[in-house]
C-alpha cells in the first residue's frame, strides 16, 4: 500500500495494491495492521455508500462536530469523482486551505481525511458511487456544512452544479465558527 502525505497535515492519499489477471483484480482497501505500521490508528465504525446519477453533482462541504467528529476513508466504487478536504481547525497554519484528488474506479486511489476537515466531492462520470468509512456514527445533532463555493475550490464543474437544499443553504467559510481547534504535532 502506497501512502502519500498531502499539503494538509493528516490528509493522506492512499493507493492500495491491485492484483489483476484476465478475470479482473483483487485489492485490499483497508487493513488495520498495515495502517498502524504507517502510524495511522483510525478505528472505523460505519461504512457509507452513495450514488450520484448526474455528472456535476457536488456533495459537501460536510463535517460532523465534536464529540461526534468523524475521520473518513473515501474511495470511488464506480465512475470518477473529484474529492476534496478543507482544513477547518481554528489556529491551524493551513486553516481554509484545501486539497483535491481525482478518485476513480480505474485508479483505485483513496483519501484519508481526519477529524477537523470538511469533506466534499464533485462527480466526473454518470452513476458515480462513493464508498467511505467513518470513525464515528452519524449524529444528526452534530451534522454540519459549509458552502461548497466559499473556499476557492476549483471543482472543475461546467455549468451549474447539482446540489442538495442543505448544501445550497450552507453558510460561507467566512461566516463559519468552526468547532475544531488545531493541536500542533508533538
Amino acid at each position: 500500500m502506497k501512502i502519500t502525505e498531502t499539503a494538509l497535515q493528516g490528509v493522506l492519499l492512499i493507493e492500495p495494491r491491485r492484483f489483476g489477471d484476465a478475470r479482473g483484480f483483487f485489492s485490499e482497501s483497508w487493513n488495520k495492521k498495515a495502517m498502524a505500521d504507517h502510524g495511522i490508528y483510525t478505528d472505523f465504525v460505519q461504512d457509507n455508500h452513495s450514488m450520484s446519477g448526474a455528472v456535476g453533482t457536488v456533495r459537501g462541504l460536510h463535517f460532523q462536530a465534536p464529540p461526534s467528529a468523524q475521520a473518513k476513508l473515501v474511495r470511488c466504487g464506480r465512475g470518477a469523482l473529484f474529492d476534496v478536504a478543507v482544513d477547518i481547525r481554528r489556529g491551524s497554519p493551513t486553516y481554509g486551505a484545501w486539497v483535491g484528488y481525482e478518485l476513480s474506479f480505474d485508479n483505485g486511489l483513496q483519501l484519508l481525511i481526519p477529524e477537523g476537515f470538511l469533506h466534499g466531492f464533485a462527480t466526473r462520470a454518470p452513476d458515480t458511487e462513493i464508498i467511505y468509512k467513518c470513525s464515528d456514527y452519524y449524529d444528526v445533532a452534530a451534522d454540519g456544512a459549509v458552502a461548497w463555493d466559499s473556499c476557492g475550490i476549483d471543482w472543475g464543474v461546467t455549468g451549474t452544479p447539482i446540489l442538495s437544499d442543505k448544501d445550497a443553504l450552507a453558510p460561507a467559510l467566512a461566516d463559519f465558527d468552526s468547532p475544531f481547534i488545531y493541536e500542533a504535532p508533538q
